[in-house]
């Protein structure tokens, strides 16, 4: 049985038709990449889920149980980590966390020991200071921590790195990727580098239609080209090479030139070799482009 069954729902605001037959299911211990610009419809799709927005037409299953609009019973599966969470800073974590696990009803002889779990997860067990002395990337960290506290078997986070700095996105994504296996998760995010790096599936959503959905390697091989990428001492140089390259598409960027190929990898630099011979053409450097998840969305959205 999947987690999260989406199933052909559409929903209009007005004359705006904000998510259109989107369909797409997930399994149990995935890391789901919820791909889309800002305005693509991934946060009406997340209140949906949660029973939060209602649905014009489709349903919407978690664990075989239908989520209803204004029926809280399948959020409790679901935990939930907005971009940027909100907290009672005067508390300290243990305070805040034991308030949050008398509102989620945990049993009382299971609390301490559910928030020291947690605390240990997220890195926050030392921390004895008050919430509002939390930097961003602290605070998002006690948020996974809440939303994993009543351990749901289904965790959505919306925009989670959006507001981090680098070596806080860091943090945070190493930290979803070592949940990988023992929670489903939904990550929606515009930020392609962050899904690429910890996602097993992704689905884009671009004007409330879902353009592609699958395994993120099937979907590479699929869509995305790989590329040997040269450089050149001066533009001229790689002129020569673009006007004179006809075995595969070459695109050039001033002395920059990327040529795709969809032989193996050995056979194309051989060509390439063979051609910068030719041409009596040294370049500075040779690297090779692997597929990657931006020029699938590229793709998929143009």
């Amino acid at each position: 049985m999947k987690v999260l069954e989406v199933q052909a729902i559409s929903k209009k605001f007005g004359a705006k038709q904000v998510l259109d037959q989107l369909t797409f299911s997930i399994a149990p211990g995935t890391i789901f990449g919820f791909v889309g610009a800002n305005g693509a419809g991934k946060t009406t799709t997340m209140k949906m889920i949660l029973g939060l927005e209602k649905i014009d037409t489709g349903a919407i299953y978690l664990n075989g149980q239908k989520v209803s609009y204004g029926d809280t019973a399948t959020n409790q599966m679901v935990g939930y980590l907005p971009d940027v969470p909100a907290f009672y800073d005067y508390m300290t974590v243990r305070e805040y966390l034991k308030l949050c696990a008398q509102i989620t009803k945990i049993p009382k002889e299971k609390q301490d020991q559910q928030i020291e779990e947690m605390l240990e997860l997220v890195g926050l067990s030392q921390e004895k200071k008050k919430i509002k002395g939390f930097s961003r990337g602290m605070k998002q960290r006690l948020g996974i921590a809440q939303a994993l506290l009543n351990k749901p078997q289904f965790l959505i986070c919306d925009e989670p790195t959006s507001a981090l700095d680098p070596s806080g996105r860091t943090e945070f994504l190493d930290l979803l990727a070592s949940l990988k296996g023992q929670v489903t998760i939904l990550f929606s995010t515009h930020i392609l580098s962050d899904v690429e790096r910890i996602a097993d599936e992704v689905g884009i959503l671009h004007k409330g239609r879902l353009q592609v959905c699958g395994q993120l390697n099937a979907l590479k091989e699929q869509y995305a080209q790989a590329k040997i990428a040269l450089t050149f001492t001066n533009q001229v140089q790689a002129t020569q090479f673009s006007e004179g390259w006809t075995l595969s598409e070459v695109t050039q960027k001033r002395e920059q030139v990327a040529v795709s190929y969809h032989t193996s990898y050995d056979q194309a630099f051989q060509a390439v070799l063979t051609f910068l011979q030719q041409q009596k053409l040294n370049p500075i450097a040779i690297n090779h482009l692997a597929p990657s998840l931006e020029q699938i969305y590229l793709e998929v959205t143009k």
